[in-house]
């Protein structure tokens, strides 16, 4: 097994890396990035067609990379993605959980339950069954580095609707918790909560509605938006042996958001 100082650890060009909603937005920048050192990289995504045009897009770069296609709020796919990264490049070093819905910025008292379902299983659920089922590699291995995408919601209470809010504050705790569990193994977990950034990421909600009413005037002070190559690289460093002291870390990328 390797040491916990990861000194064993394959340096960046080398590594096996899962990234989560890597068809589209932030997920698709970073996984070109990490592409982009030469690292292995498994597009994970809802849709084929975003996460095939992402895999060419790496490999006529010069780059290597698989798709794995599928809902990861289901065990079964969760433990396909990593199945596919173990079978295809050898196991899983890095893991990025990005992927993630918005809700309707709605307040609890108008919160559906299928809207309550949804957003926790995309971006607090799924996050979880695919740390599950990379953790027994990472563990194996004696290293590994996880990197999830939380939200400026994650750090306060009007930034989004009630589902939102509930789901990305959950992922700095997996995040936190994760940190402290598995430091000894050599296995670090740290998260970005960005800011607003330009991805195709929709909301679809109601301006008149109590729960948009009432967050409006929290939006003066948001800052300029990031691009998802701001944020990709945030993740990237993370990652990266350059932070190999940082754990439990939750890093706003967010213009100064979370200062205000």
């Amino acid at each position: 097994m390797a040491a916990d100082d990861g000194r064993d650890a394959p340096a960046a060009g080398g590594r096996s890396v899962i990234v989560t909603g890597a068809g589209s937005g932030i997920g698709r920048a970073t996984a070109l990035a990490f592409a982009a050192l030469g690292d292995r990289v498994v597009v994970a995504d809802l849709n084929a067609d975003t996460a095939g045009a992402v895999v060419e897009e790496i490999a006529a770069a010069g780059g290597t990379a698989v798709a794995a296609v599928g809902d990861l709020g289901d065990p079964a796919v969760a433990e396909a993605v990593a199945r596919t990264a173990v079978e295809r490049f050898g196991g899983v070093d890095v893991l990025v959980n990005n992927a993630g819905i918005m809700d309707r910025m709605s307040a609890l008292a108008d919160v559906s339950d299928s809207e309550w379902e949804r957003v926790l299983r995309v971006n607090l659920t799924a996050p979880f069954l695919l740390t599950r089922a990379v953790l027994p590699h990472m563990l194996a291995a004696g290293r590994g580095a996880i990197v999830n995408t939380a939200s400026e919601a994650g750090l306060r209470g009007s930034a989004a609707g009630a589902a939102y809010t509930a789901s990305k504050h959950g992922v700095v705790g997996l995040t936190k918790n994760l940190a402290v569990m598995y430091r000894k193994q050599g296995i670090r977990a740290n998260a970005i909560a960005p800011g607003g950034t330009l991805t195709g990421i929709v909301l679809e909600t109601d301006q008149d509605a109590h729960g948009p009413a009432a967050l409006g005037p929290h939006f003066v002070n948001v800052g300029r938006l990031a691009q998802p190559e701001e944020q990709a690289a945030a993740i990237v460093f993370l990652a990266s042996d350059a932070a190999g002291a940082v754990n439990g870390a939750v890093l706003p990328v967010d213009d100064g958001w979370s200062a205000v």
